[in-house]
């Protein structure tokens, strides 16, 4: 069997993007738009989009927590894959950001469905606590954070939420137990913190796509709820 090489993952994403996901002017607009602001280009790739939006419907989902905003093109796409009554909560930690993504969800027509709030998760996570549990989490923002974006997922979440971490690869290097990267270590704490946190089930898959080596973790929420312990990952983070 041929080794992958970036030449070849990125035509079979191509490939893969266009045979399954297609053009979307408003999608490419929104990246367009987050680009020529500055934003870094850090957005999910398409066929990521569609993974994200099929989850959602997959799992029936009417109320989604997102952290991590950037520009809106993950938004938009979980968005679209709500009923007439659902919601999005999005939480950017960058005013700029904000302001774009909110441009691209008005464009896009789910601007209704969807609230940004502006601020470091860590803080606004806590406000959300007492109001309707979510049935998914996609966490796509500061690494280092990733065992506390994990505890309130739990916290705010149900049985039978679905949790969806991004970035966990990290090109190979969350396998790298000598790595002194502070976004690596966030990464490999979080996945312990699945391995080992009795309110999780979890898996997790290397990708190759447009944004190149990566991975994501996927996750169900089994009990929810804050941890029954007081030394685990989340309380060692907070």
């Amino acid at each position: 069997m041929p080794e992958p090489t970036p030449d070849a993952w990125r035509r079979v994403d191509r490939y893969l993007t266009e045979t399954l996901v297609g053009h979307d002017p408003v999608l490419e607009s929104a990246v367009a738009d987050q680009n020529a602001a500055g934003l870094p280009a850090i957005e999910v790739a398409p066929v990521g989009g569609k993974f994200l939006h099929l989850l959602a419907r997959i799992a029936g989902a009417r109320r989604i927590l997102e952290v991590g905003t950037l520009g809106g093109y993950s938004t938009i796409w979980l968005a679209r894959a709500l009923p007439a009554d659902g919601q999005v909560v999005s939480i950017e930690a960058e005013p700029a950001n904000a302001r774009v993504a909110r441009a691209n969800l008005r464009r896009a027509q789910v601007d209704e469905r969807v609230e940004v709030h502006e601020g470091r998760a860590a803080d606004v996570l806590p406000t959300l606590e007492g109001g309707e549990p979510f049935d998914l989490v996609f966490i796509d923002a500061d690494k280092e954070s990733n065992t506390i974006y994990l505890d309130w997922a739990a916290r705010l979440g149900r049985e039978g939420t679905v949790v969806v971490v991004d970035n966990v690869g990290r090109a190979g290097e969350v396998a790298n137990p000598a790595t002194m990267e502070s976004h690596v270590i966030g990464t490999q704490r979080g996945l312990e913190m699945l391995a080992r946190d009795h309110r999780f089930d979890a898996t997790a898959l290397q990708t190759l796509d447009a944004k190149g080596w990566d991975g994501v973790a996927l996750a169900v929420v089994v009990e929810a709820g804050p941890a029954r312990h007081t030394g685990g990952a989340a309380a060692d983070d907070h």
